[in-house]
């Protein structure tokens, strides 16, 4: 089960990672499974519109299984099944890397992290660490 405390190390690693990288100033939020926010942290100079795309590179990731790499080409190879999910979910998934989904160690998906500020790929990078921080799995 993916809890608070361990959102927290999650958003503390990923932003440390990005700082350390010199990622421009990064937005982090974690998702439990069923896609309801569990914590969000903005860094000092990240604008404040970061909160809808990291939740809606989170909000992706968790609703559909697929992390932001799989969306992304998903919507490469089948552009119109993808717009027709961003109807179905309201306009709240962004296909894109930086949604990546938390597994825990039997493989079950607990939940998900959006980052955004930097390239996605990098916003990818920092989820990534932020998860492994906390002893979960990560699937971009």
């Amino acid at each position: 089960m993916l809890g608070i405390e361990a959102a927290r190390v999650m958003i503390a690693e990923a932003l440390k990672a990005g700082q350390a990288a010199g990622m421009k100033p990064l937005s982090v939020v974690v998702l439990d499974a069923g896609g309801h926010v569990l914590a969000f942290e903005r860094s000092d100079g990240a604008s404040p519109g970061r909160f809808d795309i990291a939740r809606a590179k989170a909000h992706g990731a968790v609703m559909l299984g697929l992390g932001g790499r799989a969306q992304m080409a998903r919507a490469e190879a089948q552009p119109y099944f993808m717009a027709a999910l961003s109807g179905v979910y309201e306009g709240k998934i962004l296909p894109v890397p930086g949604g990546v989904l938390v597994r825990d160690a039997v493989g079950a998906v607990v939940g998900a992290v959006g980052v955004t500020g930097d390239t996605s790929d990098n916003d990818a990078i920092a989820a990534e660490a932020g998860i492994r921080a906390a002893q979960f799995v990560p699937e971009a």
